[in-house]
C-alpha cells in the first residue's frame, strides 16, 4: 500500500506542474505501478507432473531386408553333359518338378544289362530251388534254340535297317560317304554340327563294314548273346548319329539350292530311319534277354542243384539286385527335381554344355513365406527375445500399411557393421500375403519388455548423482527430495517407478 501512496504522491506533484499532461501521464504512472507491484508480490508458479499407472515398454526400431523363409542351391550330383533344361528364371515350380537333366546314355546301358542279369540270377536261382527232370531239360533246350534263332533273325534285321538309315537315308545329301572325306550337300550355319556329322558319317562306314563281316559269320552254334551286345552297340551309336542328322535337318530353310519338297523328303527319310533303328534296338534287346533267360533255365537244369549251389544262388542274385539299385539312384541323379514349391532365382544351366558336381546352376526360392533379416545393435539386443510381436512397414508401401511379424531367431553371435557390434535378428511375417516381395526395405518396431498397470515418471525428472536416483515433490506449498528405485525406461522417455513415490504425489519437473 506504501508503493501505491508514494506513486499517486509523484502523481500529484507532476499534474500541479503541467496541467496538460496530467491526465495521460497519470493513466501511464498508475498502470506501471500496478503491475510492478504485481510482480514483486506474485507466488512463483509451480511445474510439476502427477505420478501416476501406466504402460512402459521398450521398443526396438531397425532396419533390414525381406527374404524368402527358405532359399535352396542346387547342382548336379555327379558330371555329365546339359541335354535339357525344363525351368528359366522367373518361372514358378512345384516341390518335385524337374528343373534340368544331363545325358544317361551310358547309364542307362548299363542298367540294361545289370537288369538282364537280374532275371537271369533269378532264374538260375529259380530252377535251383524246383529241381531238374528230363523233359525240362528238353523243353528248356528247345526255349535255348528258338531264342538263339530270334536273336540271329534280330542281328540281321538290325544290320540291315541300319544300312538303310545311314547308307540310303543319310546319303542322299552327302558327297562321298563312303570316302575318307564325306560331305554335306547343304550349308550348316554350325560349324561344329556341321564336323560332327561328316566325321560320324566315316566312322558310321566304318562299323558297317566291321558289322557286316561280323553278321556274316553267325551262328547258332557260337555265342550269340556276344554277337547281340555288338549289335546294340553299333544300334545305340546309330541312334546318337541320327538324332545329331535330324536336329541339323528340322534346321533346314527353303533357300535358292533347297526346296521346301526336298527338305520335307530329308526330314521324312530321317525320321523313318531313326524309327526302323528305334525298333530294332527294342527286339533285339527283348530277345537277348529272352536268350540269356533261357540259356540259365537250362544250365540250372543241366548241372542239377544242392543246397550249397541255392545259397550262391541267392548271393549272386542279391548282387545282381545291388548293381541294378546302384544304377537307377545314378540315373536318379541325373535330373535335378525342386525340393520346394517356389520361383526359379538362377538358372545357369545350358544345353551341351558339361554340368560339375561342384557348381550351383540353379537356385529356387520359397513362395509361401518370407522374412525380415535386420542388424539389431549391442545395445538394444538385449531388449527383445524370441517370440516378441514386431509392426513392419515395407518402403513399396508406405508407413500407412503395417505388416505383423514374429521375432524367430537371433544369432548368437555378432556381426560387425560399421566397427559395431551387432546380432542378426530374423522376424517371421505372422500372415502370407502377396504384396511381400523378396529384397524389399523393411522398417521393423519389435516391442521389447513390456510393464502395464506400473508407476512412472518422465525421465527428466529424476537426478542421478552416485548411482542414487531423486526426484523432488511438492508438498502443499513446500519442496521435499525423495529417493527412488526405478525399473525400465521406456521407448519415449518415462521410467517406471518401484519404490519411492505413490500415485498421485506431483513431481518437480526440470
Amino acid at each position: 500500500m506504501s508503493f501505491l501512496l508514494r506513486y499517486l504522491e509523484i502523481i500529484k506533484t507532476f499534474c500541479i506542474k503541467k496541467p496538460w499532461l496530467s491526465g495521460f501521464l497519470a493513466v501511464v504512472v498508475i498502470i506501471a505501478g500496478f503491475y510492478l507491484y504485481r510482480n514483486f508480490t506474485k507466488t512463483p508458479e509451480m511445474n510439476y507432473v502427477t505420478v501416476a499407472r501406466g504402460t512402459v515398454s521398450q521398443v526396438v526400431s531397425v532396419t533390414g531386408k525381406v527374404k524368402p523363409a527358405q532359399t535352396v542351391d542346387l547342382s548336379f550330383e555327379k558330371i555329365g553333359k546339359i541335354i535339357a533344361v525344363y525351368h528359366g528364371v522367373g518361372e514358378h515350380v512345384y516341390q518335385g518338378e524337374a528343373l534340368a537333366a544331363i545325358s544317361t546314355a551310358d547309364i542307362s546301358a548299363q542298367l540294361d544289362g545289370a537288369m538282364a542279369t537280374v532275371k537271369a540270377e533269378q532264374a538260375k536261382l529259380d530252377e535251383l530251388k524246383s529241381g531238374t527232370r528230363a523233359e525240362d531239360i528238353y523243353v528248356s533246350q528247345v526255349d535255348v534254340d528258338s531264342a538263339t534263332s530270334d536273336v540271329i533273325n534280330d542281328i540281321k534285321s538290325s544290320y540291315v535297317y541300319t544300312d538303310d538309315a545311314i547308307r540310303n537315308k543319310v546319303d542322299q545329301f552327302m558327297s562321298n560317304p563312303k570316302s575318307s572325306n564325306p560331305q554335306i550337300n547343304f550349308v550348316l550355319s554350325d560349324n561344329q554340327l556341321k564336323n560332327d556329322i561328316e566325321a560320324g558319317r566315316l566312322a558310321m562306314e566304318g562299323m558297317l563294314v566291321a558289322w557286316n563281316s561280323s553278321v556274316s559269320k553267325i551262328s547258332a552254334s557260337q555265342d550269340v548273346v556276344s554277337y547281340a551286345n555288338e549289335a546294340k552297340t553299333n544300334l545305340r551309336s546309330v541312334q546318337s548319329y541320327l538324332d545329331k542328322i535330324a536336329f541339323a535337318v528340322n534346321g533346314l530353310s527353303v533357300s535358292s539350292t533347297l526346296t521346301q519338297t526336298t527338305i520335307d523328303g530329308y526330314k521324312s527319310a530321317i525320321a523313318t530311319g531313326r524309327t526302323n533303328v528305334t525298333s530294332a534296338l527294342s527286339t533285339l534287346t527283348s530277345a537277348s534277354e529272352t536268350l540269356i533267360s533261357n540259356k540259365s533255365k537250362l544250365a540250372l537244369k543241366q548241372a542239377g542243384s544242392v543246397p550249397e549251389k541255392i545259397l550262391a544262388q541267392e548271393a549272386a542274385l542279391d548282387a545282381a539286385k545291388a548293381n541294378v539299385a546302384n544304377l537307377e539312384s545314378q540315373l536318379a541323379k541325373s535330373v535335378v527335381y525342386s525340393p520346394i514349391g517356389g520361383v526359379v532365382v538362377k538358372q545357369d544351366s545350358k544345353v551341351g554344355e558339361i554340368a560339375s558336381p561342384s557348381a550351383v546352376l540353379m537356385s529356387v526360392i520359397s513362395d509361401a513365406q518370407y522374412e525380415v533379416e535386420a542388424n539389431v545393435p549391442e545395445s538394444d539386443i538385449a531388449k527383445i527375445k524370441t517370440g516378441n510381436k514386431a509392426e513392419i512397414t515395407l518402403d513399396a508401401y508406405g508407413s500407412d500399411v503395417i505388416f505383423t511379424a514374429t521375432v524367430s531367431k537371433i544369432d548368437p553371435a555378432e556381426t560387425i557393421v560399421d566397427g559395431v557390434a551387432t546380432y542378426k535378428t530374423t522376424f517371421n511375417f505372422d500372415k502370407n500375403d502377396s504384396r511381400i516381395k523378396s529384397g524389399m526395405t523393411a522398417n521393423t518396431d519389435v516391442e521389447g519388455e513390456r510393464k502395464d498397470n506400473v508407476l512412472f515418471v518422465p525421465g527428466r525428472t529424476i537426478t542421478t548423482k552416485d548411482k542414487i536416483k531423486t526426484v523432488t515433490i511438492f508438498d502443499g506449498e513446500n519442496t521435499s527430495e525423495v529417493v527412488i528405485t526405478t525399473g525400465i525406461r521406456g521407448s519415449n522417455g518415462d521410467v517406471e517407478v518401484l519404490s519411492g513415490l505413490k500415485e498421485g504425489d506431483r513431481v518437480k519437473t526440470k
